[in-house]
């Protein structure tokens, strides 16, 4: 059976690592690539490398750090920022990426995605998309880039099913950085919609157990930062948490 990954998120501002609450205050967490060796020796399940600003700054994330990174990196490495043509896809999977994190064209040009999945399948591409509440407590499509959101989340759920993109990192703008929990019950309609594709849950981690309730609710694997950076709790924890309740981890 498919065991269930507990993946650090590792958030850039260009060259240096922040960690952001609610997508706003943020937090200078030094060098990337001490940040991944770190986790390298702690054999985490996976690695995310995001450039929160590049797509805002009309710029892609530098290949550089990118490559410093994956040296440094003995598993999966899936990287995002300012990704909007197939030879940026290219030329990020050279740098050492395994996969790419899609999010701000969606709100430009939707259709990329089936096209990205069908000239580097459907393993390579994950679908980022991160969610927020309106003033009637209804979950809305955000754009950190400042994009015009122009989409329903339940029309974007739906296409992004049918483009077969491989996983959805799924992040929770309200609980960004409080290490209040995750939102359940987004996850669990997100998984009502998205079926059969893999569900990366993602803001609001602050305890162990945190991680077996997004499992629980839903989703294949849970990302978190804040919990990571700024507690004791480390992924292998949090994973033997899991495994205590008989969730299916690598340990």
């Amino acid at each position: 059976m498919l065991r269930h990954r507990v993946i650090p998120l590792v958030l850039l501002d260009g060259y240096a690592v922040v960690k952001t609450i609610r997508f706003g205050i943020r937090r200078n967490l030094g060098n990337p690539i001490v940040v991944a060796r770190v986790y390298n020796s702690r054999n985490v399940d996976e690695l995310i490398l995001l450039d929160i600003d590049a797509s805002k700054q009309n710029r892609k994330i530098d290949l550089q750090t990118v490559t410093a990174v994956a040296q440094e990196c003995f598993m999966p490495l899936t990287v995002g920022g300012g990704l909007r043509t197939n030879e940026d896809i290219s030329l990020t999977l050279k740098a050492g990426a395994d996969k790419v994190a899609l999010n701000t064209i969606l709100f430009e040009d939707k259709h990329f995605f089936k096209e990205a999945v069908s000239v580097f399948g459907s393993q390579c591409i994950v679908a980022s998309i991160d969610i927020i509440k309106n003033e009637r407590g209804e979950y809305k499509l955000y754009s950190h880039s400042d994009r015009k959101v122009q989409i329903a989340l339940d029309d974007c759920l739906t296409f992004l099913k049918e483009a077969k993109v491989g996983e959805i990192l799924l992040n929770n703008v309200d609980l960004d950085g409080l290490m209040s929990g995750y939102d359940l019950d987004l996850i669990r309609y997100i998984a009502t919609i998205v079926k059969n594709i893999p569900i990366i849950a993602a803001g609001g981690a602050g305890d162990p157990h945190d991680c077996s309730k997004a499992i629980n609710a839903g989703s294949s694997a849970v990302a978190a930062a804040s919990i990571f950076h700024f507690t004791s709790i480390t992924p292998r924890i949090c994973k033997e948490a899991m495994d205590q309740e008989g969730i299916l981890v690598r340990i």
